[in-house]
């Protein structure tokens, strides 16, 4: 080969510049377990992999919803509320669960030693409406309590406020996420239930806007893939995550493992969980909400990019 030609050949080469990794934000609602899917595929480059430069925003509660749907975020990572606001309009969708269950304790002050003890007592939620709030619902239920009746709930805002209003005493039981609970555990309260462990009711997954589906497919289904490794990565790799966990919640190792025992087994992007799942947060959503027409699933989720990146990834639905 003509030595002229292969020197202009290698001056094209390394003046052409690289395609840039597509910028993205992605919003956490807080730093706890099930929340860890994007943070930790930051961390150990399954983002960078699907070509982004991402960046892991906190924004809790409506702040969260209203970047989300004016498009100064391009995905949210919390379900319930952004399917309650998919329902009455605001034009998001759900195109991905990983944590198919909410991983969330009900913690109880050391007196109140059983679910049913807690009747006439205060409980410490999130939201009306929530996660939270509909995970603990449940919980009294399933032991018998009469949750509209025989219990009162607070509203006091994400888990770190939750867990200081019940360890100063201001609330007798709250509904904690890992590393709290084990947190609270250490310090003499009793962990009553777990929500995972008697409900399917999406808590974290990818949320998106219309407009983004219809404009950018491809790019939603590489964030899809990215997450899915991440999950991968927290079922298989203990000893790592744990590690990610300390880094990211800056705790030791002793609250990081039982942040990971606490959350691992709910990670789940299995789409048949999933579906069954979002079915039971739309009705749950009609009652509060008062809505009394029919709401498809199609309305709040597109899941056809879950499946798609799940056969590209050699998952089975």
């Amino acid at each position: 080969m003509n030595k002229v030609f292969v020197a202009l050949l290698i001056i094209l080469v390394l003046n052409t510049p690289a395609k840039g990794a597509d910028k993205i934000r992605i919003t956490v609602s807080g730093l706890s377990g099930q929340f860890m899917t994007f943070p930790l595929a930051q961390k150990r480059g399954f983002l960078k992999e699907e070509g982004f430069d991402a960046e892991i925003i906190r924004i809790t509660g409506a702040a969260s919803r209203a970047a989300l749907s004016s498009g100064e975020v391009d995905y949210g990572t919390g379900l319930g509320s952004n399917i309650g606001l998919a329902m009455t309009g605001l034009p998001i969708k759900v195109v991905a669960c990983y944590v198919p269950a909410p991983v969330l304790a009900l913690v109880s002050r050391a007196e109140v030693k059983t679910v049913q003890a807690l009747r006439g007592k205060t409980v410490g939620i999130l939201v009306f409406g929530g996660v939270a709030h509909f995970a603990a619902r449940s919980i009294a239920k399933h032991f018998g309590v009469d949750p509209e009746k025989e219990l009162k709930f607070i509203a006091v805002g994400a888990v770190e406020a939750r867990f200081a209003a019940l360890t100063q005493g201001l609330i007798d039981a709250a509904l904690l996420a890992p590393p709290l609970d084990a947190e609270a555990k250490k310090r003499g309260f009793n962990i009553l239930a777990r929500a995972d462990e008697i409900l399917i009711f999406p808590e974290t997954g990818l949320v998106s806007g219309v407009k983004k589906l219809q404009e950018k497919p491809d790019e939603i289904k590489r964030a899809i893939r990215a997450g899915i490794k991440a999950n991968r990565y927290i079922r298989g790799n203990r000893d790592g995550t744990i590690q990610f966990i300390m880094e990211w919640l800056k705790v030791n190792r002793e609250v990081a493992a039982a942040t990971y025992d606490g959350v691992a087994k709910a990670y789940n992007d299995d789409i048949s969980v999933c579906e069954r799942g979002l079915r039971l947060v739309i009705d749950e959503t009609k009652k509060t909400q008062k809505i009394n027409r029919e709401v498809a699933l199609s309305e709040v989720a597109d899941l056809s990019f879950l499946r798609e990146a799940q056969r590209e990834l050699g998952n089975k639905p």
